[in-house]
């Protein structure tokens, strides 16, 4: 990790950024853990949205690594 006195005010402001993304992405991957748990086995579509937002977090968290 770089030391914040180093980093320009635009890098700064990039991992600021990252930071609440992925703050983010934490909230939405705790709800679907949580919507998974709540909603009926047999739920019709559900299981396949919930796997593509899942899936959608995991390459948005990926971009940001890349970054």
């Amino acid at each position: 990790m770089e030391d914040d006195s180093t980093l320009s005010p635009q890098d700064e402001a990039l991992r600021t950024l990252k930071h609440d993304i992925r703050n983010q992405l934490s909230n939405i991957n705790l709800a679907l853990e949580q919507m998974r748990y709540e909603l009926p086995v047999e739920s019709g579509d559900c299981p396949f949205y919930l796997d593509l937002i899942k899936s959608s977090c995991a390459k948005i968290n990926e971009l940001l690594k890349e970054g």
